[in-house]
């Protein structure tokens, strides 16, 4: 009886309720009961009590005597637990609940629940601090004694858990109680009770998390800052009394488990009201409080100086030790710390020892490396407070304090060197080799740089901003993120250093990178190079990225020069292994020669023309780049024109010609194969009809009047007299009458003659140089037949002669389709009446294209190859007798087209030895001569050929000159076809005196 009646009465308990209760029993059977209860016996009938009748005893007596509380709430506790067994026992047996043993108790559970609500409404200060420590502690007793029961779900399935004992009487009435007892208590003293749901919590817990949950889920709010604010108070108060390191006297906190696991709870249903909770702590913490203006609870912990310094503290180990909790906030919490919130964190945290300061900042650098969202706001947030006040910060920011600017500086230095830890020795102090096997050797994760694997490219366009000290920091970081992600994210940040940098100091960057990374991987420029070929094949990157990106490729290479000066492991590189890597993908950077923006085109042909060229590559790669090559080349031509009219970008379409003229010469020497293809397109793109106006050249009919514009000439639609009427497509029936002139159209009449745009004359010697520059420089190289090279240095490479041939095959291809190359041998003069039409046309090629006859002189100069030209100098020598023999002018240079054609045909001829050099200076004399006169001499000349064939094998090579020569004394006599010369000579000695001794056998 003495624990019944321990402890002094508490006057407010003696309610009216209670006397009127009391009122209805007598003494001497108050007597009676308590006897009984006490006993265990009826103390009338002497019989042992029943649990019903004993419970219904213990309920009585808590009616009429409430001083005997104590006694009648620890019986009730076997109570509760019988239901309880009897109730799990049910469901286990007979998966029914609804039992009579447990019915026989069950209204002893909802008559006790009744007295102890009546209680509390009527007196809640007297009776709810006692009822709610009764019934949180009772809940988890059991909880934890009834875990282990077979239809008891996993504490780790607390929906399960949850519902199985709301349907229990017993339990539903305690849970009851207890949130009655909260939501009294919640004005006046809530700490009392969220302690003892702490306290129990620790004791019970993950069984008790059940209840933890549902009272989270009833009373977020309060719960959240009660559990909270005590929590910070234990900590505060253990804090005080050990001074040791900061994350193991979080360990030995007794409760700051349990306020961690309570949170983590209701963070599924309440994350929103525990984050605004959380950062009102850390505000409130930052805000002084004054004894005048006191907050708005004095029993609150924002009236205590010493919990607020122990605030950020308290919340730094909730975060460590809960990383949903730290990630919840730490959004937010980089938003809230502006200037004046970092002026008073460093207001705040001045007061703190040294050491303590120094775990704080540990702990900061522990949490950002393991935090698996929001790293790139807080790495930028911590990069533009460290960033020194002289450099301009990107953003409305303004310059943080100095003492905030030094904090966030080694709060950040600790963080890289926590990295650098973390990368290193992630492997249990193994040493780190990125390119082993996953699975070889376990490695830790760190979220930190896990999230930042996705901001790569923002943080490569970062460091290229080259602010002191930013972009060291941040360069750092990219070499600890490489080495961590791997092959992959290296490589990755190599690319995105050469595609945004735009300057050999950001440019250097990348090769800073590569230095670092080369130690520990090998094979990374290849991967680079193959990744940055990967998205250029995926369109990934924009037209502006990919010009910056063939440029930076193009600069490391150029570079490798002066790298072989400085370094004796040149070969070793960067710029080697960028250069041998560019050579293997060569057919994937050609096409974009042909890129539809011209500074892209212009990159790219900049990067080709001085990569190094493979050692081997398939033929059909060869001619996709020798295509690109020579149809980019014909396009730079262009742009080059194009740029001189409006008067801008002359420089650089300049360089892009000669860079293409570069590559061009590199691809001819680099295989028998590219040299034909070049030669080969170069002559067919110069007289393509898209490129005729580049040399000066028009597009002709075979009436010989220019071809007008579509928009011009109306469209007639497809017609099969036009198609049968192009020359070629139908069978040449020469000499007989179903030769065509092409005039006309039947029906139509005669093709209208339309005035021909004059292109600029300077261009058109520049263009017609450059290409006669880029095919000499092909056929000069000794690629072809390895001819060697002349004994003086000074004089230029000779014409490579199948080179040259090459050319004069095409050039015969294109100006007439329907010579047969075999045609070498020169027929009588009568001969020419039956290829009348091809020989008209050949003139009319020549008239309508000025770059033939330079190509010409190329193919001469290069013996034998004019031979094979034979059908062309044969129809265009035709045509030219005929003009001569009906001119009815006084001198021949009222032809002017005519002279100079007789002229340039007679010397490419001599040139190429197909005359003799007695015959092939007759052309100095046609300018003083009637047309008569020219017609005689040239006559001399065909009689001369057709009587000496131009063939091959009539020429020797000469290794003197590294040439062939013809010998033409094993001709025959020459002076029967030089007597008309002499005759013309004689007959014009006062114009042609000074010319006899040219023509001297």
């Amino acid at each position: 009886m003495s624990v019944v009646f321990d402890g002094s009465p508490l006057k407010a308990m003696q309610s009216s309720h209670s006397h009127t209760a009391r009122a209805a029993l007598s003494a001497q059977e108050l007597s009676q009961e308590i006897k009984s209860f006490i006993s265990g016996v009826d103390a009338l009938q002497g019989r042992k009590l029943s649990v019903r009748e004993h419970a219904r005893c213990a309920v009585r007596l808590l009616r009429s005597v409430p001083a005997c509380r104590g006694a009648v709430l620890e019986h009730l506790r076997g109570v509760y637990d019988e239901h309880v067994s009897t109730f799990l026992h049910n469901l286990e047996t007979e998966g029914n609940a609804s039992s009579g043993a447990s019915s026989n108790l069950e209204d002893i559970i909802q008559e006790v629940h009744g007295v102890l609500s009546e209680f509390i409404r009527l007196n809640p200060r007297a009776w709810a601090p006692l009822v709610s420590t009764w019934a949180v502690d009772l809940l988890g007793q059991l909880s934890s004694k009834h875990a282990g029961r077979r239809v008891a779900p996993h504490s780790s399935s607390l929906n399960e858990l949850l519902q199985l004992w709301m349907s229990c009487a017993a339990t539903r009435s305690l849970m009851e109680a207890y949130s009655q007892c909260l939501a009294a208590m919640l004005a006046w003293c809530p700490d009392a009770c969220v302690d003892a749901l702490l306290d129990t919590s620790v004791k019970h817990s993950p069984h008790f998390d059940w209840v933890v949950a549902h009272i989270g889920s009833a009373f977020p709010g309060t719960i959240i800052s009660r559990v909270l604010a005590c929590g910070l108070k234990d900590f505060c108060s253990h804090g005080g009394k050990d001074q040791g390191l900061l994350v193991e006297k979080g360990s030995r906190v007794p409760k700051i488990g349990s306020v961690v696991g309570i949170l983590g709870h209701l963070a599924a249903h309440h994350s929103d009201s525990i984050r605004k909770e959380l950062l009102r702590m850390f505000q409130e913490s930052l805000t002084p409080s004054t004894p005048l203006s006191p907050t708005s609870s004095s029993t609150s912990w924002e009236a205590s100086p010493q919990l607020r310094r122990a605030a950020v503290p308290f919340l730094l180990q909730l975060a460590a030790m809960s990383p949903n909790l730290f990630g919840a906030v730490s959004s937010e919490l980089v938003e809230m710390l502006r200037p004046l919130v970092l002026l008073q964190l460093q207001a705040l945290l001045q007061g703190l020892p040294r050491e303590e300061l120094d775990n704080m900042l540990g702990l900061a650098v522990h949490l950002i490396s393991q935090s698996p969202t929001g790293g790139a706001r807080v790495l930028k947030f911590l990069a533009d407070t460290a960033t020194p006040a002289s450099v301009i910060i990107s953003g409305p920011t303004p310059s943080p304090h100095e003492g905030v600017r030094e904090g966030c500086d080694r709060l950040l230095q600790m963080l890289l060197l926590h990295l650098h830890k973390l990368v290193f020795n992630r492997s249990d102090g193994a040493e780190v080799s990125p390119l082993s096997s996953a699975s070889s050797q376990p490695q830790r994760v760190t979220p930190f740089l896990d999230e930042l694997r996705s901001h790569v490219g923002q943080l490569c366009a970062e460091t290229l901003r080259l602010e002191r000290k930013r972009h060291l920091w941040l360069h750092q970081l990219l070499c600890l993120l490489s080495v961590y992600g791997g092959p992959s994210v290296a490589t990755e940040t190599l690319c995105q250093l050469l595609t945004q940098a735009r300057n050999p100091e950001e440019l250097a960057l990348a090769w800073q990178l590569h230095t670092t990374l080369s130690s520990c991987m090998a094979g990374l420029i290849p991967a680079a190079v193959a990744h940055c070929v990967a998205q250029i094949h995926t369109h990934t990157l924009g037209p502006r990225q990919l010009r910056q990106l063939l440029l930076n490729l193009a600069a490391a290479i150029q570079s490798q020069d002066e790298e072989r000066k400085g370094a004796a492991g040149a070969h070793f590189s960067m710029a080697v292994q960028i250069g041998s890597a560019i050579s293997g993908h060569l057919h994937d950077f050609g096409p974009l020669l042909l890129h539809g923006d011209s500074a892209v085109s212009h990159a790219a042909v900049r990067l080709l023309s001085c990569s190094p060229l493979p050692r081997t590559s398939s033929p059909a790669h060869l001619l996709l780049l020798s295509r690109a090559a020579v149809t980019h080349f014909f396009l730079a031509l262009r742009r080059r024109g194009d740029a001189k009219k409006v008067g801008r970008d002359v420089g650089q379409t300049g360089e892009a010609v000669s860079c293409s003229v570069l590559l061009l010469s590199r691809f001819a020497a680099y295989s028998p194969l590219t040299l034909k293809a070049i030669l080969q397109q170069l002559v067919e793109g110069a007289l393509h009809k898209g490129n005729a106006d580049l040399f000066g050249g028009q597009i002709a009919d075979m009436s010989g009047a220019p071809v007008a514009s579509p928009s011009v000439s109306p469209d007639l639609g497809a017609s099969l007299l036009d198609i049968n009427c192009r020359f070629g497509t139908t069978v040449n029936f020469s000499g007989s009458v179903w030769s065509v002139f092409h005039a006309g159209v039947i029906g139509k009449g005669l093709k209208v003659r339309t005035a021909a745009n004059l292109p600029d004359p300077s261009a058109v010697i520049q263009n017609i140089q450059t290409l006669l520059a880029v095919i000499v420089q092909c056929c000069s190289s000794s690629s072809f037949n390895g001819s060697q090279s002349p004994s003086d240095p000074d004089e230029p490479q000779p014409i490579n002669a199948e080179a040259a041939k090459v050319v004069a095959v095409t050039l015969v291809e294109n100006v007439c389709p329907d010579v047969a190359n075999g045609e070498l041998s020169w027929p009588p003069e009568e001969h020419a009446r039956t290829t009348v039409e091809r020989d008209i046309y050949i003139r009319r090629c020549f008239e309508a294209h000025p770059i033939l006859f330079p190509l010409l002189q190329v193919v001469a100069a290069g013996r034998p190859a004019l031979c094979y030209c034979s059908a062309v100098l044969r129809g265009l020598l035709a045509t030219l007798l005929s003009h001569w023999e009906g001119s009815r002018d006084a001198l021949s240079t009222d032809s002017p087209w005519h002279l100079q054609a007789s002229c340039l045909l007679v010397s490419c001829m001599g040139e190429g030895q197909l005359l003799p050099p007695v015959l092939a200076n007759v052309h100095e004399a046609f300018a003083h001569l009637t047309p008569f006169e020219v017609r005689l001499l040239l006559l001399a000349v065909w009689e001369y050929v057709r009587g000496n064939g131009p063939l091959p094998q009539k020429f020797v090579f000469s290794s003197d000159k590294c040439m062939f020569c013809r010998d033409f004394s094993r001709d025959g006599d020459v002076s029967r076809y030089v007597a008309p010369i002499h005759s013309v000579l004689h007959k014009n000695i006062d114009r042609l005196g000074h010319l006899c001794w040219r023509f001297q056998l």
